[in-house]
């Protein structure tokens, strides 16, 4: 493929053509059909969300090298709102373990340790610290804020939003 364009078109095209391979094979419960990303955001739970996050997202799957320009465009084009949310949900999870917004500020140098404050390079900043030192924390906030997954477009990702997509749309 010449680029991450056609790879996510062929990603695409083989999972309308059903060609889709399950990653939860051991579900108990016959899968839900989604209509699209929005549809499946909207009504499925923060566990099933969550459990689909653990299986693609992790530094060993995808390295952190490129994540963080994901993130970074990601977070880029997400609304101001949906990123202080993002931003909040990450405080808010590394809290718990022991991580002050105050020593987070100092230790990634943000502008701020305010979530409604922070600009883009800090929550991507934030994100990228989570995802390579707290990959379940950051799954914890993907399941919560799933509609930053629309802007990924790296090939590795990509493939890992392929996978969850087939869960998405489902076996049609």
């Amino acid at each position: 493929m010449t680029s991450s364009k056609d790879y996510k078109r062929q990603i695409m095209n083989d999972l309308a053509g059903g060609n889709v391979d399950s990653i939860d094979d051991s579900a108990t419960q016959p899968e839900r059909e989604y209509a699209n990303f929005d549809d499946f955001a909207n009504r499925s739970s923060r566990d099933e969300r969550r459990q689909l996050m653990g299986r693609g997202f992790h530094p060993d799957r995808i390295p952190t090298t490129q994540m963080e320009p994901e993130l970074r465009k990601a977070i880029a084009q997400i609304k101001p709102q949906e990123r202080d949310d993002v931003a909040r949900d990450f405080f808010k999870h590394l809290k718990g373990r022991g991580l002050s917004d105050r020593d987070l500020e100092k230790q990634l140098g943000l502008s701020t340790h305010h979530a409604s404050r922070m600009n883009e390079d800090d929550v991507t900043k934030l994100a990228a610290f989570a995802y390579h030192n707290h990959p379940d924390v950051f799954q914890d906030v993907l399941a919560d804020q799933p509609t930053i997954l629309k802007f990924f477009s790296n090939p590795l990702v990509g493939a890992a939003v392929g996978a969850i997509a087939a869960k998405w749309l489902g076996k049609r």
